[in-house]
């Protein structure tokens, strides 16, 4: 995301219930009040870093309204040990929670159109396919590089029927070969719903982060952006 602006819409750090407890998250806005979409975006293992927020206030200039949950509730690193045991000590259910409630709070908010979509990268890409199994106001979803094992999630694909997901793959993670991938796909397209997976030659794993450069690659990141908009303005409406 190289076209940093700055007077894009800022953001703000909001509540919202979920499943009878709060959760919390950074809600950007389009701007002029108008109404769009609501996308929800899943953050890395690294937690709710300004990589994040940054992706949120993305959407949000593109007409979207958008909320990135705080998974890890207060917590975000930089170290990749640290990293490491808080996504292996995230629990799958408060995530499911946290995700679901965040799905509930954006169709209730009077700028969105009822219909909502779901983004994440790394371990946020698996959480983002999962979340079309957790909420009925979620029907797209887009993963990026999406690495957690479906066994952490025990997902019930059947209800991605009607619903649409597309998984951007990198060569460093096997490309869209790879067996997480095609598991995904294959749930997905037997439940009655459509997977697209697009590959990114020569890419490394976390490639549309453009805070780390030792991994970002600009082609491959506008393009993988550009679909994912794309099938949210189609499938959101």
């Amino acid at each position: 995301m190289t076209d940093r602006q700055e007077d894009r819409p800022m953001g703000e750090m909001v509540s919202y219930p979920s499943n009878g407890g709060t959760s919390e998250g950074y809600l950007a806005l389009p701007t002029g009040n108008a109404t769009g979409p609501a996308v929800i975006v899943i953050q890395e293992w690294w937690g709710l870093v300004p990589h994040i927020t940054a992706v949120a206030d993305r959407f949000a200039e593109a007409g979207f309204v958008a909320l990135a949950p705080d998974l890890y509730h207060g917590v975000s690193t930089t170290e990749p040990d640290r990293a490491g045991k808080l996504i292996l000590g995230l629990a799958m259910d408060q995530a499911a929670r946290d995700i679901a409630g965040a799905a509930d709070y954006l169709a209730k908010r009077p700028e969105t159109t009822g219909k909502v979509g779901c983004v994440g990268f790394s371990a946020g890409g698996s959480l983002a396919l999962w979340s079309a199994t957790l909420s009925d106001h979620i029907v797209a979803t887009a993963g990026f590089y999406p690495v957690l094992p479906w066994e952490r999630m025990r997902p019930d694909w059947a209800d991605y029927a009607g619903k649409a997901a597309v998984i951007h793959c990198s060569a460093e993670d096997g490309t869209s070969a790879a067996d997480g991938v095609q598991a995904a796909r294959q749930a997905i397209e037997a439940a009655g719903g459509e997977c697209t997976l697009h590959d990114y030659p020569g890419s490394s794993h976390a490639f549309f982060n453009d805070d780390r450069p030792e991994v970002y690659d600009q082609p491959a990141a506008a393009s993988a952006w550009a679909r994912t908009v794309e099938l949210f303005r189609t499938r959101l409406g």
